[in-house]
C-alpha cells in the first residue's frame, strides 16, 4: 500500500495501493513507461521501494524477508529472460528445477507449456514464441502459487500470443493467482479478471474489463477523416448533438476524429448526413466496439501503445 519509487527527479511508482485477491488473474496495463515493470519488480523483490508497505501471500517483503520460503512460492518471468544459448530446453529446466525443495518434474513442466518436442533442443535454435513459453516453464517449474508475467507476450506473432495465454489460463483454473504487465488491450480482455490502468506511475481506472469499458457509457466508437485539406466549422458541436453520440475527441491535424455512440445504427446514419449537408468528404470511416485502449484515450488522450 502507498508504494513509491523514485529514480533520482523521476518518480515511477507514485503511491500505488493494489490488492490482488487469491484465484484471480490480475492485470496491469499501461503505455511503456507508466511504472508497470517497476510495480511488479518491487512485488518480486527485486526492486526496493522508497516507500509504502508489500504484503505477497500474506508475508511482509522488506528487504527480502522472508526469503527463500516465500520465493519458492512464486513463479517469476521476467520482461527479458536471458538463458544460457548452449543448454538444451532439458538442461534448462534441469536446472532451474536444482533451485527448489519442490517442483515439476521436467517432463510435467515440458508438457504444460507443450515444447516435449523440443526437449533436446538447445535455447539458440527456438523460436521466439518457443523462447517464451520456455521462460514460463521455467517461472511453473516450483509448483507457484502466485505467478508474475512481466509482458509475457510482446514481440510474438498471433499464434504464439494464443499458446502463452492458454498456458496462463490452465494454471489460473488450477488455483494458481496470476499478475501480469502489458500493453496489450486484447490480452488484458482475455486473461484478465481485474485491470488496473496506469500511466505516469499511479491507477487511473481499476475494474473488471467489463466496467472500465461501461464506465464510457457506450458500446461503440466511430472513427473518421475529412479529406486532405478539409475542414468545418462548427463541426464539434454538431457532432455532440448527433444521437447516440457521448463524446467527441479530435486530435491535430492530420488526426481523425472519434465518436463514442451509444447507438451505432442511429449515430452513423446522422454523421455521413451532417457531414453531406457541410460538404465534407471522408477520407476515412471505421467502427468498433469500444475496448480497454478507448478507456485509456478517453482519460489520458493517448493511446495504450504510445511511448
Amino acid at each position: 500500500m502507498g508504494l513509491t519509487k523514485r529514480y533520482g527527479d523521476v518518480t515511477a511508482v507514485a503511491g500505488l495501493d493494489l490488492t490482488v485477491a487469491a484465484g484471480e488473474c490480475f492485470g496491469l496495463l499501461g503505455p511503456n513507461g507508466a511504472g508497470k515493470t517497476t510495480t511488479i519488480e518491487i512485488l518480486e523483490g527485486l526492486t526496493s521501494p522508497d516507500g509504502g508497505d508489500v504484503q505477497v501471500l500474506g508475508a511482509p517483503w522488506r528487504d527480502g524477508a522472508p526469503g527463500r520460503a516465500l520465493r519458492e512460492r512464486l513463479g517469476i518471468q521476467l520482461q527479458e529472460t536471458q538463458l544460457a544459448d548452449k543448454l538444451t530446453v532439458t538442461e534448462t529446466l534441469a536446472l532451474f528445477r536444482s533451485f527448489y525443495r519442490r517442483s515439476h518434474t521436467v517432463d510435467e513442466v515440458l508438457a504444460l507449456v507443450e515444447l516435449e518436442e523440443k526437449r533436446g533442443a538447445r535455447v539458440s535454435t527456438l523460436s521466439g514464441g518457443q523462447k517464451q513459453r520456455l521462460a514460463v516453464a521455467c517461472a511453473l517449474v516450483s509448483r507457484p502459487e502466485l505467478l508474475f508475467l512481466d509482458e509475457p507476450t510482446t514481440g510474438l506473432d498471433p499464434q504464439s500470443r494464443r499458446q502463452l495465454w492458454e498456458i496462463i489460463r490452465k494454471f489460473k483454473v488450477a488455483g494458481g493467482s496470476v499478475l501480469l504487465t502489458t500493453h496489450y488491450m486484447e490480452e488484458a480482455e482475455r486473461l484478465c479478471d481485474r485491470v488496473a490502468i496506469m500511466d505516469h506511475g499511479k491507477v487511473i481506472a481499476l475494474g473488471t474489463p467489463a466496467e472500465l469499458i461501461a464506465s464510457l457509457g457506450a458500446d461503440h466508437v466511430v472513427d473518421f477523416a475529412l479529406a486532405e485539406g478539409q475542414a468545418v466549422t462548427g463541426l464539434e458541436a454538431a457532432l455532440k448533438a448527433l444521437p447516440g453520440v457521448k463524446s467527441v475527441r479530435s486530435g491535430p491535424p492530420p488526426a481523425g476524429i472519434s465518436l463514442t455512440v451509444a447507438e451505432v445504427h442511429r449515430a452513423l446514419p446522422a454523421l455521413l448526413a451532417l457531414l453531406q449537408s457541410r460538404g465534407a468528404e471522408l477520407s476515412l470511416l471505421t467502427t468498433h466496439h469500444a475496448t480497454l485502449d478507448d478507456v485509456f484515450v478517453v482519460l489520458t488522450g493517448r493511446q495504450l501503445r504510445d511511448t
